[in-house]
């Protein structure tokens, strides 16, 4: 009689964020792209609206940043999302792996570390992909 084996449970559901080493932390990311959405806030109330543009390193094709290591020097207003942080950083989605992750719910079935298709993420509509355009291209002034 075969003996019967369980699977593992994959990283992310054994580890505590803090437990995670940066590449498991950094496999998190999906690529939707929502966290490198530009956010514009209203003076007047402090009201956070998302806008149509992305930041100027954001690839629009691949939705990963062609500068990440460097991207905070070169970006100012970058946020680095890290297992310290990321509990308190409410404007990120409610579909970020980061926040699931980090508070104790599953990834969804379209996550490329559950389904191995890194493109799942764009074909069900979970991404920015095709909704963005550069800041570069935006006229903020007008």
């Amino acid at each position: 009689m075969a003996a019967l084996r369980s699977a593992a449970a994959p990283f992310w559901r054994v580890k505590a964020v803090e437990e995670l080493s940066e590449a498991e932390w950094e496999s998190l990311c999906d690529g939707c792209a929502l966290c490198c959405q530009i956010r514009v806030e209203d003076e007047d109330t402090g009201e956070i609206a998302l806008s149509d543009a992305a930041c100027r390193l954001l690839d629009l094709c691949t939705h990963r940043c062609t500068d990440y290591a460097n991207r905070q020097q070169r970006v100012p207003d970058c946020v680095k999302v890290t297992p310290q942080n990321v509990r308190s950083l409410d404007w990120l989605p409610a579909s970020c792996a980061y926040r699931l992750v980090a508070f104790g719910f599953p990834l969804p079935s379209w996550h490329h570390l559950v389904c191995g298709d890194p493109e799942r993420v764009h074909s069900k509509g979970w991404s920015m992909r095709g909704a963005l355009v550069s800041e570069d291209e935006v006229d903020w002034a007008g």
